[in-house]
């Protein structure tokens, strides 16, 4: 494929995403990243571990660095210590050569990843919402679950029809660079 193709429409998808598909685009970034890192380690390339490790922890500080810790109350403080611990559980990567750390920061950006496609599906309104209820502590008047985002049909372990089914999918990944 034309790389100034790709690159041109990467940059779309990532102009015309929605705040929660771009959080989302980031952990997804992140998570890629941190499995380049730990094949890099198994291969023995430190300089393609070095460049990874250090794009994936580029990708969370930009994540702990737009923490609104007023608004975002103790949610946002919690992800500042997750994102906090991240960076430093990152450093043993390069330190150690240590494919475990890595491994286990995915283990930790993973769920909140998946968390985020789910949110980035639903509308704004509904997001705005959910985010109020769980900042005012009602998180259980918006279920969020993978199970409660699925049709009756998906439930029932029918396939969604196709209009659906672009509704329901989370953003793709493009396999570009988002700058942190």
């Amino acid at each position: 494929m034309n790389t100034n193709a790709a690159r041109a429409y990467g940059d779309q998808q990532v102009n015309t995403a929605s705040p929660a598909q771009m959080v989302y685009m980031l952990y997804n970034k992140a998570i890629s990243v941190l499995q380049e890192a730990i094949k890099a380690i198994e291969e023995n390339d430190i300089q393609t571990r070095c460049n990874a490790n250090c794009r994936a922890m580029e990708i969370i500080a930009h994540l702990q660095g737009t923490l609104d810790l007023d608004q975002g109350g103790e949610i946002a403080r919690n992800l500042q210590e997750i994102y906090r611990f991240s960076l430093v559980h990152l450093m043993k990567v390069d330190r150690h050569n240590d494919a475990q750390a890595a491994q286990d920061v995915i283990g930790l950006l993973t769920p909140m990843r998946d968390s985020w496609a789910i949110l980035a599906r639903r509308g704004g309104d509904e997001l705005r919402q959910a985010m109020q209820n769980a900042k005012d502590g009602n998180p259980e008047q918006q279920d969020l679950s993978p199970e409660a985002t699925q049709t009756d049909g998906e439930a029932a372990g029918n396939k969604p029809a196709a209009s659906e089914s672009e509704d329901q999918k989370p953003p793709r990944p493009s396999g570009i660079s988002i700058s942190a």
